[in-house]
C-alpha cells in the first residue's frame, strides 16, 4: 500500500486519502477491489479508526468509493460532469500559481508530464 508519516504536516485523514487516490492512479487499486475496514485499516496504519473513516467519508463524497454496510469500502470511480468541473477548477489554480511563481507553458506541460 503506502506509508503515512505521522510527523507530517499533512493530516494523516488526508495522507490515508491520497494514498488510496495514489493506488488507483497507479493501478494496485481497481473498480470493485475491497478496501480493508476501519478497524482493520487503524489496525495496520495504527491510526484512530474515526481518521480513517473521515477519509474514507471524503473517498465516498469523492466518488472514488463506495460504502456498503453489509461489504464494506469498494473502489468504484466514478467521472461526470460535476468531477470534470472540479478538477479543471483545480487546475485553473495550479496553472494560474506556477505562471504567479513565472514559470511558462512548456514548464508547466513538463511538470505535467512528470506527474503522469
Amino acid at each position: 500500500m503506502f506509508y503515512i508519516d505521522s510527523l507530517s504536516d499533512v493530516p494523516i485523514y488526508s495522507q490515508i486519502r491520497n494514498g488510496i487516490v495514489g493506488e488507483i492512479a497507479s493501478g494496485r487499486l481497481k473498480n470493485g477491489d475491497e478496501l480493508p475496514s476501519i478497524r482493520q485499516f487503524a489496525k495496520d496504519f495504527e491510526v484512530n479508526p474515526m481518521t480513517v473513516n473521515k477519509a474514507y467519508t471524503i473517498l465516498k463524497q469523492e466518488k472514488f468509493i463506495e460504502i456498503d454496510r453489509r461489504i464494506g469500502a469498494i473502489v468504484s470511480v466514478k467521472c461526470d460532469e460535476e468531477i470534470i468541473g472540479n478538477i479543471f477548477q483545480d487546475l485553473k489554480t495550479v496553472i494560474t500559481e506556477a505562471k504567479a511563481r513565472g514559470l511558462d507553458k512548456e514548464s508547466i506541460l513538463g511538470l505535467i508530464e512528470r506527474g503522469i
